[in-house]
């Protein structure tokens, strides 16, 4: 009765059904993985943020696929503040990134064509992939005193059937953005094989070094679609309103698919006016935000190193941007096997590597916005199983 494209395993991992015994049972915990910044304590401008979602204008209906004039005006805006040069009619308004890469697959790919994601990346691209009938294909990054792409595998992982390159700018969860040399060898490779650069770029403004890095959104060396929204930076998840960028060379790939995006958007006009209308003051308040934002990742990427330096058994990758953190441990046990003794002995919570496909063991991953107390104590809780 029921498609192949959903039949996912629905049985809950171990570490969530502990996790959720944990909270039944009214014990203490202390999250090391939270993502939602509503939830961590930061300021925002309650007054400007329900004013602009009452604009009158909302209460008249003005469909358009690729959304309101106004709103897509505000995210060019946003780019040239980058130094990023985009086109309004190149801009798609849709309810998330999650939509996003359902426009893109659907532009992209017949049933079984095949897209590159980055490993490690974030677990959420199974779901996606299986949702449009796509399959996924891993490139490798490196670690070597920093991330880098693993260029020549990823270009060995080129078949016939692959019609798009994930790349996350920077990675969620390692950190890493993409170098410009990479950008430069991507676009190369994409475009000699005739496939598209998908480029995530939710944690773009989020660098940690405070140069402001690179867009895809303005890349001319292949047909590349760059999606972001406010979910990250402004930390709106809520408000449900993200972006999709087409860019590459000029010419008939580039207008094809912009058209063929125009027909997906306007059979699901998904935006809402209000949100729409809102967007120019929303997009406004993200620089406030990401200061307390970065103020708090500095400070907790502080304290772990402080933690670290006591100790010889762990230690950190190097991050460059975004809101993760990843600590190596001794594998004397598996990733998972440590998360489940750390919430039942410390009722502390942290991702286990292999959330995000980490070729081995010995890697958890922590969030950088937790609040700065719950962060020095769970992280030093965390070290004292070592």
């Amino acid at each position: 009765m029921f498609a192949k494209r959903t039949n996912w395993n629905l049985e809950t991992n171990r570490l969530s059904l502990a996790l959720a015994a944990h909270r039944a049972a009214g014990k203490p915990l202390i999250d090391l993985t939270i993502s939602n910044p509503t939830e961590c304590g930061f300021n925002y401008d309650a007054e400007a943020i329900l004013e602009a979602l009452g604009n009158p204008a909302a209460l008249k209906y003005e469909p358009n696929p690729r959304g309101l004039v106004a709103a897509r005006e505000a995210v060019k805006r946003y780019y040239a503040e980058r130094g990023a040069i985009v086109a309004s009619d190149d801009i798609f308004l849709t309810t998330s990134t999650s939509e996003a890469y359902s426009y893109v697959f659907r532009t992209l790919c017949n049933p079984d064509d095949e897209v590159l994601i980055p490993e490690p990346s974030y677990p959420l691209f199974e779901f996606l992939a299986d949702i449009q009938d796509v399959q996924l294909v891993r490139y490798p990054l490196l670690y070597d005193h920093g991330w880098q792409i693993d260029l020549h595998a990823l270009e060995q992982a080129i078949t016939p059937r692959t019609r798009g390159v994930i790349v996350v700018h920077p990675n969620n969860p390692t950190g890493n953005y993409c170098k410009p040399e990479e950008m430069r060898k991507l676009s190369e490779i994409c475009a000699g094989q005739g496939i598209a650069i998908i480029a995530d770029e939710v944690f773009l403004d989020f660098a940690l070094g405070g140069d402001r890095q690179a867009t895809f959104a303005s890349n001319s060396g292949a047909l590349t679609f760059t999606m972001s929204g406010l979910s990250k930076i402004c930390g709106l998840p809520q408000m449900k309103a993200a972006w999709l960028v087409v860019g590459g060379p000029p010419g008939s790939l580039k207008k094809e698919a912009v058209a063929r995006l125009e027909i997906i958007a306007d059979t699901y006009l998904s935006m809402n006016a209000p949100i729409q209308w809102a967007l120019p003051t929303l997009l406004g308040q993200r620089r406030e935000f990401q200061r307390q934002l970065m103020e708090r990742v500095k400070e907790n990427l502080a304290e772990l190193d402080r933690q670290l330096a006591g100790q010889k058994s762990c230690g950190r990758l190097e991050v460059e941007g975004g809101w993760n953190a990843v600590i190596r441990v001794p594998a004397t046990r598996s990733d998972e096997e440590l998360a489940l003794e750390l919430l039942a002995a410390k009722g502390v919570y942290v991702h286990p590597g292999h959330f995000y496909d980490f070729p081995s063991e010995g890697f958890v991953v922590v969030s950088l916005i937790s609040p700065k107390r719950d962060f020095a104590e769970g992280t030093g809780m965390l070290l004292s199983m070592f």
